[in-house]
């Protein structure tokens, strides 16, 4: 796709976000919106993925683990936009006996997802398991992993930024949504998370940074991380973005974190955001 292209299908998929969150009053539209150029970057440029052919164990194909189960509307749309599943089954955001839960899960067996996620954590874990996986089978496929900034604040993250470094998995690329807020407010006042760069260098990964809402920088950035697959080390990207990027009222603020908008700011938010693809 063309940056263009890239850009217009954020566009749409930024509108299903808001629709999928307002029809059921309920989800976390703040941090799926401020992700969502990254995820249509992952999804449509940079995987090496079989949407068709999908399989739990993803053997000869790129995986990526969602840590931040929260923010699954911007997933589910992008998981059905790229082939996964019928772009209509997005309707059943949060519905009973719905495939698409509000934390992403693996019973009701949804294409695209292969670990329950949504406990703040335990997604790098899960991330590093798999890469060290392919490594002993010679599989030569990356994996790629998303985490909130204030998910910083588990210690599990850090046993397992130790745990990737010494062992050099070198071939995962894991992302930070570093956007400063949390549901209780701006990270820097519930617990400040200090300088990631040093912190996450200092745990023995290589870091690149980059503005996760332009995504000319975001292509940038994934290709220069995986010319520096291989390494020894495991890389990080620090990615700035706005939480609610896209609508003017949502952007900045951890007040619409896990709320959704009502008839009238739905509109509103449309009104922001061009159908460019056909909302579902």
């Amino acid at each position: 796709m063309t940056i263009q292209e890239l850009e217009s299908t954020a566009s749409q998929v930024r509108r299903d976000i808001v629709r999928m969150v307002h029809a059921v009053n309920s989800g976390h539209p703040g941090g799926s919106l401020g992700c969502t150029d990254y995820f249509v970057a992952l999804y449509f440029e940079v995987l090496r993925h079989k949407p068709q052919n999908w399989s739990m164990d993803g053997i000869g194909e790129d995986l990526f683990f969602l840590s931040n189960g929260h923010i699954s509307p911007v997933w589910y749309s992008v998981l059905a936009r790229s082939g996964y599943f019928p772009v209509n089954e997005l309707s059943t955001f949060r519905k009973l006996n719905s495939r698409l839960q509000g934390h992403p899960t693996t019973h009701e067996g949804l294409p695209g997802v292969r670990i329950a996620s949504g406990s703040l954590g335990q997604g790098l874990s899960a991330a590093i398991g798999a890469a060290q996986a392919k490594k002993l089978n010679g599989d030569q496929h990356l994996v790629y992993s998303l985490h909130g900034d204030g998910e910083l604040q588990e210690g599990q993250i850090w046993e397992a930024a130790m745990y990737a470094a010494h062992h050099k998995i070198d071939n995962l690329i894991s992302a930070i949504d570093v956007n400063g807020q949390q549901i209780d407010g701006p990270t820097d006042k519930v617990m400040n998370l200090g300088n990631l760069r040093n912190k996450w260098e200092a745990f023995g990964w290589t870091v690149l940074e980059t503005n996760g809402n332009e995504m000319s920088s975001l292509l940038k950035t994934f290709n220069e991380a995986q010319q520096l697959c291989g390494n020894g080390k495991p890389i990080m990207i620090l990615m700035t973005t706005a939480m609610g990027k896209g609508v003017d009222f949502m952007e900045g603020t951890h007040k619409w974190h896990g709320v959704a908008p009502n008839d009238s700011e739905l509109a509103n938010a449309l009104s922001q955001l061009p159908e460019t693809i056909g909302d579902y």
